[in-house]
């Protein structure tokens, strides 16, 4: 859904222009030329910013600002002033307002600052979220293997720490994520932000910036001060999924800050300091990395104060059966559709396929089978082909092969030792007893 803007100002030229540039960003314009009317668009429009003007009509824009926090605290507002008014638009950020800009201004500038603010809004959003503690804790982590119930025991007792540092490692899909937050919610640091960056999915050019933050023309394209995700862990933890991509230039920083706990913002002089537990996650061979020389050795065991490897599903045993069917509730309550059931014969193939992509494959089966089979028993036919067609032998078929297995064994065994059983039981290391009765059960004695 596009965001929607509200501009207060009542130079009904710049208003016009304003629109029509913000429309065609993709946003929703709205505009008001007095305080009072902006006011009173609030409640209609719910924008999702506001650019207010310092001199209106009818009232000032403090005025404005200090109405808009009493009635709507979380509506971030960036101030337009004149260029002589800067001192008062900075007093106006101090007072609450997210951000200004100082007339004439590029619309560069503009759509900067927009997207800079709301970005900041959606994090803060999600941080207020975990505080919340709407993430899932060791107690969802779901299954019973004893695989599933020593991890639980691990995060129990790591947690209980407040700063060790944690490595993840597993392949992909078994769940690391899940792991960190339960840590994470676990831990003295329960209160304070989870902030999750995946090292893998962003640029080498930018990710310096996402993590430490970036001063205002540190680079082309950086128009505007940036918050790094360090400073808004602070006090929190920051989990760095897939570590193992970091390039080597920013894992020296990374190194840095882990030791010193200090970091610059990119383009900055200026050291800042945030108390940060860091949990990383890979599904690399770390040290095998350090032997090629694509990762630091010494940021390895910085990482490494206590690594925990990740079951992958296809080691969990019953476990598959028990998420199938969580994740088959949890998906017909969002789709309001009747919940799907898993015949025996399909449970006894989700049993036995190797689950190459782990959790997420799972999951992603039992979503698109809620959507495609509402309320139906699944037969395995109603498997993706490469399940399917995937043959799992009865046992008695399995028996039987076993059995001719073992009948060509011993008649080897027997050809080579010159038909003497005595022999023949020294070249398969087993007693003459053991060889006799083998040959009773298979009919060959």
């Amino acid at each position: 859904m596009s965001a929607s803007v509200l501009i207060i100002d009542d130079e009904a030229a710049l208003v016009r222009s304003l629109s029509f540039a913000l429309k065609g960003e993709g946003y929703i314009a709205h505009a008001a030329h007095s305080g009072t009317e902006g006011l009173a668009l609030i409640a209609r429009t719910e924008p999702a910013i506001v650019l207010l003007d310092l001199h209106l009509p009818d009232m000032s824009g403090m005025e404005v600002l200090e109405r808009l926090h009493q009635s709507n605290p979380d509506l971030p507002v960036i101030m337009i002033s004149a260029h002589g008014d800067t001192r008062a638009a900075v007093r106006a950020v101090k007072l609450g307002a997210a951000d200004y800009l100082t007339k004439p201004f590029e619309l560069d500038d503009l759509f900067h600052v927009i997207t800079s603010v709301l970005e900041r809004e959606r994090l803060t959003s999600e941080i207020a979220f975990h505080r919340q503690g709407a993430v899932q804790s060791a107690g969802t982590l779901i299954g019973s293997s004893p695989a599933m119930q020593a991890l639980s025991d691990t995060i129990r007792l790591i947690a209980a720490s407040n700063s060790a540092r944690v490595l993840l490692l597993g392949e992909s899909g078994t769940g690391k994520a899940l792991v960190a937050r339960a840590i994470h919610s676990l831990s003295p640091r329960a209160n304070g932000p989870f902030i999750e960056i995946n090292c893998a999915s962003l640029p080498e050019q930018l990710i310096e910036a996402e993590l430490f933050g970036v001063e205002k023309g540190a680079f082309t394209g950086a128009h505007q001060k940036r918050v790094g995700l360090v400073s808004l862990a602070d006090s929190g933890t920051l989990f760095l999924d897939e570590v193992g991509e970091l390039p080597l230039l920013l894992q020296a920083k990374l190194l840095h800050f882990l030791e010193n706990g200090d970091y610059r913002a990119l383009g900055s002089g200026r050291t800042q300091k945030a108390d940060v537990r860091v949990v990383a996650a890979t599904n690399r061979d770390l040290q095998d990395e350090v032997r090629r020389g694509r990762f630091r050795e010494d940021l390895f065991y910085r990482l490494n104060v206590i690594h925990i490897p990740l079951p992958p599903l296809r080691a969990r045993g019953d476990d598959i059966l028990v998420l199938a069917q969580s994740f088959a509730e949890r998906f017909c309550r969002e789709e309001n559709v009747s919940q799907i059931r898993f015949a025996a014969e399909t449970e006894r193939v989700l049993r036995a396929y190797p689950w190459p992509g782990n959790v997420r494959e799972l999951k992603n089966l039992v979503e698109r089978l809620t959507i495609l089979r509402p309320g139906q028993t699944i037969h395995p036919a109603d498997l993706p082909a490469d399940m399917s067609a995937t043959s799992f032998p009865a046992p008695a078929v399995i028996t039987a092969v076993l059995a001719d297995a073992e009948r060509i064994l011993l008649e080897d065994a027997l050809r080579e030792a010159g038909g003497q059983k005595g022999r023949a039981a020294e070249v398969l290391g087993i007693s003459r007893h053991a060889l006799k009765r083998r040959l009773q059960r298979l009919g060959m004695d």
